[in-house]
């Protein structure tokens, strides 16, 4: 789940990621490919980058593949093949008439998973999609060799008390079926995982956090000490858009971690 908040209730990690999103999309290498895969009935986008040990980039909320990762793309396709997923309602996959769960998030992007035949992959989520990562990784172990989370909560506290009661009242009288009062919703799940389901996850997870991080520092500790196998990089100076704007560092921590056995 994201604290940050859509529309006029956006922080500013939210509202410069949009003004972003050319620039960030010049970034990604000109190689990659763009592809369709029927999915739960709909039509999902993904893209295809490099050659090597596959790794699946899984975008935050109210955020696309360039937004998220324009620089981490060139640098893990050097030695991966990096699967970067678009989710329902984001970037180019079209939205559908259904309310958004994580757990139908990650059922989604195994069974696309399993359509593209990668065996066992390196997961990396930034936000939601580190919610997605951690889910896939107690639900389907079997496509999930590593994990790399940033920024991910695992129930609505882990969010600021004044962020969560902001989302609460930007959902009232919102339309349920428009993408933002949907991500909105989705932010406000109370419980996705709990102890004993990060207690379950058999995959070394490394677990990355800005020092300033729009999730509670004290929830990531929670869910760093609930994991059986787990690492915590904790990005000094940082907010919760480490992927953008801590790269330099966070790239070769994450790289060193994937070339675990």
């Amino acid at each position: 789940m994201l604290a940050r908040l859509a529309a006029a209730l956006c922080c500013a990690v939210i509202a410069g990621a949009c003004r972003d999103a050319h620039a960030a999309a010049r970034l990604l290498p000109a190689r990659g490919t763009g592809h369709w895969a029927s999915v739960s009935g709909y039509r999902m986008y993904y893209e295809e980058y490099g050659r090597g040990r596959p790794l699946v980039l899984l975008h935050g909320g109210l955020s696309t593949i360039a937004d998220s990762f324009a620089r981490q793309i060139p640098v893990f396709a050097r030695a991966h093949e990096v699967v970067a997923i678009e989710q329902v309602g984001h970037g180019h996959t079209p939205d559908a008439r259904v309310a958004f769960s994580y757990e139908q998030m990650a059922e989604d992007t195994a069974n696309l998973l399993r359509q593209l035949h990668l065996g066992a992959a390196d997961l990396v989520g930034w936000s939601d999609g580190g919610v997605i990562a951690l889910v896939i990784a107690r639900r389907h172990p079997e496509l999930v060799r590593r994990v790399v989370v940033s920024g991910a909560n695992v129930t609505v506290d882990g969010q600021r008390p004044e962020s969560v009661q902001q989302l609460r009242d930007a959902t009232d009288g919102r339309d349920a079926t428009d993408v933002v009062g949907k991500v909105q919703r989705l932010w406000l799940t109370p419980v996705v995982l709990d102890r004993d389901d990060l207690a379950q996850i058999t995959a070394p997870v490394l677990l990355v956090s800005g020092d300033r991080d729009a999730i509670r520092l004290e929830h990531t500790v929670e869910i760093f000490e609930a994991l059986p196998h787990a690492q915590l990089c904790v990005l000094p100076g940082t907010g919760h858009d480490t992927f953008r704007t801590a790269a330099a560092s966070l790239n070769p921590v994450i790289l060193r971690f994937l070339a675990g056995s």
